[in-house]
């Protein structure tokens, strides 16, 4: 392969000539090798501009950068190397993109569990399908790590081919905005952009500097695919198909939505909860989703109205609902007793809101929250979190998440004073193993107990250390020492 071949569709200048031979595609100046091409991206923390010299230096090709730097290499001239890395990598694994059927899915909440509906309906038609996500990507029964929800441009291409060589007819895929923004979803066009639902969330640091920009992120996808299915009961989603080049169909309750749901009936029982509702407009027949709440109506209704669009029979979506399982997503752990423990991902006020609103409908005789908060991340969304837990939870169990390189108990603090501006109950149990114990070994017939934050995640960051920790693991250590395993 040539740097001519990976420059298709760019436009540039080049100090040299680009007929040059490269053997490799590399962003991380840790990884240069001789004969690849170095694209230098600007980070949080580093910029790849200041190593072009040393890439040269290494045997790299050539180096693309976005202003001038001096290396002894030629120097291919690129308006972003963010996109120009995205166009590069679609060429360099071969287009991927053209061998499948890609779906990308954004919104501030439900990608997740959307990603695994849609393929799980898929799969069940026979339809093996990809996803690249927030729990990782995911081929098969195998799940590889994923550093962001949307990882950068050249992992989506090389896990999409790996994903093409094994067989895989589609990709579902957690397009974030953090992502779009960043041209990690450049390179290739979409066949179906869906958007689940928009709230203020990602503002500030090193993410969006206001909510205007957030939501024009967020767009960015309906500009870059085939097919738009949007939720329309979402006040924001005419701002979020802003400037859309895309064809647009609608989901939601609304009888304006061109699927929609009726007769949302909530289903449970001790170690269940569910929901059932009826499809109307484009199908018509009723359904049953083995996880929590009307938001579960939503995100099934999106996936549902995504697969549509596949050969897929009723039973095939039937199927594939009833058998999805979503890594700490309300996620249930089997106990002994009756009462429901739940493990959930719910990190921030906007989810921890969610999740509780939605157990609350389902009539605890107490609903217990035990969550902490991230360090070195903003301070407003620790208060933020005590306050709706104290106002929707009749018991906090305020604990420790991944603190990273903050004192847990300074964190802590800052949660108290959220929880001070409710009546609600709270006690504080620091460390999160024995937090999870004080709930298990209290509960009482008919609570729901959630467990918050830390949802798929298998680990906690203490003082910059990551340690092994699996909620679920440390739910049946707990059983078996308390004999109730």
């Amino acid at each position: 392969m040539k740097l001519k071949d990976l420059l298709v569709g760019l436009e540039y200048t080049c100090s040299d000539g680009v007929d040059v031979p490269i053997t490799d595609l590399v962003y991380d100046s840790r990884k240069i090798s001789p004969g690849c091409v170095f694209v230098c991206l600007r980070g949080s923390s580093a910029d790849g501009h200041v190593f072009a010299a040393q890439a040269a230096e290494k045997g790299a090709a050539a180096i693309v950068a976005e202003e001038p730097v001096e290396a002894d290499a030629p120097v291919v001239m690129v308006k972003d190397t963010r996109y120009a890395l995205a166009v590069m990598s679609a060429a360099y694994f071969g287009h991927p993109a053209q061998r499948m059927k890609t779906i990308g899915v954004t919104g501030t909440k439900g990608k997740t569990t959307t990603c695994y509906m849609i393929r799980s309906i898929l799969e069940s038609a026979g339809l093996r399908t990809g996803i690249i996500g927030t729990i990782g990507a995911v081929i098969g029964d195998r799940v590889a790590p994923t550093e962001n929800t949307t990882p950068e441009s050249y992992e989506v291409q090389h896990f999409m081919k790996t994903m093409a060589d094994e067989g895989c007819r589609c990709v579902v895929m957690e397009a974030s905005s953090i992502g779009l923004k960043a041209h990690r979803t450049s390179g290739f066009t979409f066949d179906i952009g869906l958007f689940t639902n928009f709230s203020p969330d990602h503002i500030g640091g090193n993410e969006h500097a206001s909510l205007a920009e957030y939501m024009e992120c967020k767009s960015r996808l309906f500009r870059q695919c085939r097919i738009g299915v949007v939720n329309i009961d979402d006040e924001n989603w005419e701002g979020v198909l802003k400037g859309h080049t895309c064809s647009l169909e609608t989901y939601g309750f609304s009888k304006d939505a061109a699927l929609r749901a009726e007769n949302e009936k909530l289903i449970s029982r001790a170690g269940y909860l569910g929901v059932s509702f009826d499809l109307k407009g484009q199908l018509d027949f009723p359904v049953k989703v083995d996880i929590p709440g009307k938001f579960s109506v939503y995100n099934a209704l999106a996936a549902i109205a995504v697969c549509r669009h596949f050969p897929v029979t009723e039973q095939n979506i039937l199927d594939g609902l009833n058998s999805v399982k979503v890594k700490g997503r309300v996620e249930p752990v089997p106990v002994p007793g009756h009462y429901t423990l739940l493990i959930d991902y719910a990190h921030n006020a906007v989810s921890m809101e969610n999740i509780l609103e939605t157990l609350r409908e389902y009539h605890p005789h107490r609903l217990i929250c035990m969550f902490g908060a991230g360090g070195n991340r903003a301070k407003s969304r620790r208060y933020e979190m005590g306050e709706v837990s104290g106002r929707l939870s009749d018991l906090s169990v305020v604990t420790a998440d991944n603190s990273r390189f903050e004192d847990v108990m300074d964190i802590i603090a800052d949660i108290k004073t959220g929880l001070a501006k409710t009546d609600g109950k709270y006690v504080v149990i620091p460390d999160r193993r024995e937090a999870i114990r004080y709930c298990i070994e209290n509960a009482q017939d008919g609570d729901i107990i959630v467990l918050a934050g830390k949802g798929h995640e298998d680990y906690q960051e203490i003082r910059g250390v990551k340690r092994h920790f699996d909620e679920r693991e440390v739910v049946a250590d707990i059983l078996k020492e308390l004999g109730k395993a």
